[in-house]
């Protein structure tokens, strides 16, 4: 006869199935999100070949500006009326929407790339400055930062638009000139804490200047932060770039661009639905993978986290 599980065996094994669920869910909120923002990088780096003399080539398969007329409004392959050959159907000038969503890719993910590089590098810069040198300048720096915060990015990217003209630059001068604001905010918190370290203050009595230490001691330090902030704001740029490019000042035509395909197919929801929603779904599941790839990266470089 078999012996009967104890009460402790039976909380061991309700243990060990939870600690696997834990487990399962933690994978989960990586794997997915991974694997959703490499296929973005890959249908941004290999959408059209041609720079590798293969004009003919690439993941999409027609070129995003060609015009069908003949094919206008055709709905998707696995709807009644549609063609294998556009897999998400054409918008009212006969362009294929999944190869417009492929280049768009490109755009958005340019656009992200380039803004958190500018704003991560002016605002690590100031922040660092802020905090370890404190004083007047901390405070001059920090009244600057609360104005960016304070003042509307929407309202510049539009004053933008109008003096030189909606582009791609454009976009990404909009997306930088206040998003370094958020980045010093938090650095600085990082470097007030720092500067009072054991190791910055060995430095200063070996004789180290103040910009060896900022960029030798404390830079180091704030790493992991800044590759959270950065990490999360990649979704977040992808949308702004999207909300300029639906605004109509963002990147113009006939650049496929996430944003402007969702403003393209916002009148004619009634009849070609497919216009709009799939670069909107796009766009959703891009932002949602950052800030679940933020959340996780943040729970590995923190200890406390780790701990937890």
């Amino acid at each position: 006869m078999g012996t009967i599980p104890s009460t402790e065996d039976k909380a061991r094994k309700k243990y060990i199935g939870a600690i696997r669920r834990v487990r399962l869910v933690r994978n989960l909120t990586l794997i997915i999100p991974a694997t959703i923002m490499a296929l973005m990088v890959i249908c941004a780096i290999f959408a059209d070949l041609s720079w590798m003399g293969m004009p003919n080539g690439g993941l999409a398969p027609h070129n995003p500006t060609k015009q069908v007329v003949k094919d206008r409004y055709l709905p998707p392959a696995f709807m009644e009326g549609g063609k294998s050959q556009y897999l998400l159907g054409t918008d009212k000038l006969g362009r294929d929407i999944l190869s417009r969503v492929i280049h768009g890719a490109r755009v958005s993910l340019s656009v992200s790339l380039l803004a958190i590089f500018i704003t991560a590098a002016v605002g690590t810069v100031l922040g660092i400055l802020s905090g370890y040198v404190g004083g007047r300048i901390d405070a001059l720096l920090m009244r600057i930062v609360d104005m960016a915060l304070s003042f509307p990015g929407l309202l510049l990217a539009m004053l933008l638009a109008v003096a030189i003209g909606p582009g791609f630059w454009t976009v990404v001068f909009a997306l930088s000139v206040l998003g370094w604001a958020g980045y010093a905010r938090m650095i600085r918190g990082e470097a007030l804490r720092i500067r009072e370290s054991d190791f910055v203050a060995q430095a200063r009595v070996n004789g180290a200047s103040p910009l060896r230490i900022m960029f030798r001691h404390i830079f180091p330090n704030v790493v992991n932060s800044l590759i959270v902030i950065m990490t999360l704001q990649v979704g977040m740029m992808i949308l702004a770039e999207s909300a300029l490019s639906y605004l109509g000042i963002g990147i113009t035509a006939p650049t496929p661009s996430w944003g402007s395909m969702v403003s393209d197919g916002r009148s004619e929801l009634d009849r070609a639905w497919w216009i709009s929603t799939f670069p909107g779904i796009c766009i959703g599941l891009v932002v949602l993978s950052g800030n679940f790839l933020g959340d996780w990266i943040r729970d590995k470089l923190d200890p406390r986290l780790r701990q937890v």
